[in-house]
């Protein structure tokens, strides 16, 4: 999955979960007002709705669970493969962070 196709995915989530809350704010209201055979319709159509908006929030979990697991996959054998590649490239990022971190306490003074 691309990262593309991932923000795609995670919108369209985001979009598909604030419909489901506004349409279930819509039907509680409608429940408040309504009685007897209609509040348990609209009760029943509360259950569905949360019911897919819990379906689709698991499946992104297990999409990004199975994207972490092959990235740290990727990692640890990149990192068995060249060891001295790997601890360059953190040494290299700890003196950008440490430089950075020093400029802005610098900064601030």
């Amino acid at each position: 999955m691309t990262q593309a196709t991932q923000a795609v995915t995670r919108e369209k989530l985001l979009q598909d979960f604030n419909a489901v809350v506004a349409e279930t704010e819509q039907l509680l209201k409608d429940a408040a007002t309504a009685g007897g055979d209609k509040a348990n319709a609209i009760r029943g159509d509360i259950e569905i709705k949360l019911r897919s908006a819990r379906e689709k929030l698991t499946e992104l979990e297990h999409a990004a669970v199975e994207k972490t697991k092959a990235a740290a996959q990727a990692t640890d054998t990149y990192v068995h493969e060249k060891p001295w590649q790997a601890i360059g490239i953190t040494a290299g990022v700890s003196v950008l962070v440490g430089i950075t971190i020093g400029l802005l306490l610098n900064r601030h003074r």
